[in-house]
């Protein structure tokens, strides 16, 4: 055999496995992926009930004694009766007097009332209500990506980026979040 033919076919050997090793290394070394077209994520909102109390400080009338106000009006009748005993003589003494009885227990009847209606008291009271506390906790990630020229969307745990890995002609979802 000729010395340049052994090594023209060492060269053609040594290039077709070569060439074969490419071959194979770029379908099976080479990852692929699919486009990520879009991402929104997804929220949910949680509403949590809590209750808050305060002290509040109340003013209230004083319970009444005398409904009718009898004390009043009698003092008074007592005072104006004394005070129209004091005007004129004879007949006129006696009318004076029962003027200043009927006037003076009216007077003390609408004194006592007004004291009665401005007696008041303070207390405090605790006054509850409920609050609604909202959060948000975060669901996943809906991604829409192109695959062999077919669009699609899936739910993530977590954004992928730009690409989403391809094994075997399907996703890599190592985080899917459903």
């Amino acid at each position: 055999m000729n010395k340049s033919m052994v090594v023209g076919a060492v060269l053609g050997a040594v290039g077709v496995t070569a060439g074969g090793a490419v071959a194979t290394y770029s379908l099976v070394s080479a990852p692929q992926y699919a486009q990520v077209l879009a991402v929104k994520p997804v929220n949910e909102t949680i509403k949590t009930p809590r209750e808050v109390c305060k002290e509040v400080a109340i003013t209230r009338q004083a319970p009444v004694k005398d409904r009718h106000q009898i004390a009043g009006t009698a003092i008074g009748a007592v005072v104006g009766g004394l005070l129209g005993n004091q005007v004129g003589g004879g007949n006129g003494k006696k009318i004076a007097t029962v003027a200043g009885a009927v006037g003076g227990g009216y007077a003390g009847n609408k004194a006592q009332e007004h004291m009665q209606g401005t007696d008041t008291y303070t207390t405090t009271e605790t006054r509850c209500s409920t609050v609604i506390d909202t959060s948000e906790k975060r669901l996943g990630y809906d991604v829409k990506y192109e695959l062999d020229g077919k669009v699609a969307e899936v739910r993530m745990a977590s954004d992928p980026g730009r690409q989403i890995p391809v094994r075997d002609g399907q996703l890599v979802l190592a985080d899917q979040a459903n």
